[in-house]
């Protein structure tokens, strides 16, 4: 026991300190480190062996959780309604179908990193159920700094899906759901706020690619 809470809390800490690094690196080291950081991840999960069901990509909860995505698609419908009323409604930076599905992809795998990376460590090592879902809300949402609007957002999200997928168990509604609320977000909220979405360096480094007015 006190082995295996060690093995988790140096993945935890390693895992944690690779994807920061990632974030507030430059695009160069990004493209190097991006690949090993998912062939790692996916490694430290996959070599004890569990099923597509103890993952979340299988099929239980999946007809429960259904309401997830449909709440998801309702709440976007309302706020894409109210920024067009208020006058924030944008154009989606890159619209293109291979950037939506591209990011749509990549909100499935950070579930699958806040899930079965995070939480499964986080309540392995002790901590109780409930701190094991606030602290992994907060690992999620300081891992989006400094986009304050985008901390805060995600913050809520993070813990509202860990609860969700202790109840349900199913990564694809939360990373469809999560597809879907990051779209909606990024056409409500002014690009002035958010910086398409960006975090770490490359949220820093927006202002300094756009034209000068």
């Amino acid at each position: 026991m006190p082995y295996t809470r060690t093995r988790d809390s140096l993945e935890l800490v390693l895992g944690y300190a690779l994807i920061i690094g990632i974030i507030w690196s430059p695009d160069a080291v990004q493209a190097i480190l991006s690949p090993f950081a998912l062939a790692s991840t996916l490694t430290v999960v996959l070599i004890r062996h569990p099923s597509r069901d103890d993952l979340g990509f299988g099929t239980r909860g999946f007809v429960g959780s259904l309401w997830i995505l449909a709440a998801a698609a309702v709440l976007t419908l309302v706020s894409v309604f109210i920024a067009a009323q208020i006058g924030t409604l944008h154009p989606l930076y890159k619209a293109s179908f291979g950037h939506v599905a591209g990011y749509v992809l990549w909100t499935v795998y950070q579930q699958f990193l806040l899930q079965d990376y995070f939480m499964e460590r986080l309540s392995r090592i002790g901590l109780s159920s409930g701190s094991a879902v606030m602290l992994a809300g907060v690992l999620f949402a300081t891992a989006h700094l400094p986009n304050l609007v985008l901390t805060a957002a995600t913050l809520v999200w993070g813990i509202v899906s860990c609860l969700l997928f202790r109840r349900y168990h199913n990564i694809w509604m939360l990373g469809l759901a999560q597809g879907l609320l990051g779209l909606c977000f990024a056409v409500c909220v002014p690009d002035a706020l958010h910086h398409h979405l960006r975090v770490g360096l490359g949220y820093l480094r927006y202002h300094a690619t756009q034209p000068s007015r």
